[in-house]
């Protein structure tokens, strides 16, 4: 059974009711949305944050934990795995999952990214699965949750970003907006019932930064080295960051 740890009053979010409201079927539509693709960009991500053996990763913005979960079947019974989110309905699904996957290497953390129960310099690696844009995108405190992440990273640690990202071809970017228009926002929104969380989605991924500007507030926080890799185009793509 994972280990769940909470901490005192945490701030409101904006998208928190949101994603208390989604959990029942956000596994399935994601499946749905992405083609199953978010499963493949997950491993690469998991490949990633664990190529060099690390002794403790945190899986920030878990939600219902499928990083985490992923991170946990892989790794050697030397590296620690924590999983945070301040969304209560989301973690109890992810506890279930783990619990169901019979995996009791998750601590799984009721937190606010914008305040790490952490020590300084406290991990070698953050992965953080399709929940970077929602700390990002027109986000008045992406400042802050930069700086915690930088914070709480040892030195020469790794942030990794599996995220939606920009085509740079004209053809692909406007198939790409289109998809998310009809697809995303109207059967997704129509699929699970919250048409306003998936009208968001949709939105907030059309919109959202190129991988240069990605690639310049992460080294404005401190960040030394960050490199990018598109997939599929470039409608998602991985980041990592090197403090």
């Amino acid at each position: 059974m994972g280990i769940e740890t909470q901490i005192g009053k945490k701030q409101w979010r904006p998208l928190e009711k949101m994603f208390n409201e989604v959990p029942v079927r956000y596994d399935m539509l994601n499946r749905v949305i992405t083609w199953r693709l978010d499963e493949r960009w997950r491993k690469a991500a998991v490949r990633k944050c664990l190529e060099r053996e690390p002794s403790r990763v945190l899986d920030l913005c878990t939600g219902t934990g499928d990083l985490a979960i992923r991170l946990a079947r892989q790794v050697n019974g030397q590296t620690k795995i924590q999983a945070l989110d301040y969304s209560q309905p989301m973690l109890a699904v992810a506890r279930e999952k783990a619990d169901k996957a019979k995996l009791n290497n998750i601590e799984f953390i009721h937190g606010d990214a914008a305040s790490l129960p952490l020590e300084n310099e406290d991990l070698d690696v953050i992965g953080i699965a399709f929940a970077f844009r929602n700390l990002t995108y027109k986000n008045p405190d992406r400042e802050r949750f930069l700086q915690e992440i930088h914070r709480v990273l040892k030195p020469q640690g790794k942030f990794i970003i599996v995220e939606s990202s920009q085509p740079e071809n004209r053809v692909m970017k406007s198939l790409f907006r289109i998809y998310l228009k009809v697809f995303v926002a109207g059967i997704g929104g129509w699929l699970s019932g919250h048409k306003g969380a998936y009208r968001y989605l949709a939105a907030s991924a059309r919109n959202f930064y190129e991988p240069a500007e990605i690639k310049q507030f992460l080294s404005d926080t401190g960040f030394s080295k960050v490199e990018y890799r598109p997939f599929l185009g470039g409608i998602a793509g991985l980041t990592v960051a090197t403090k």
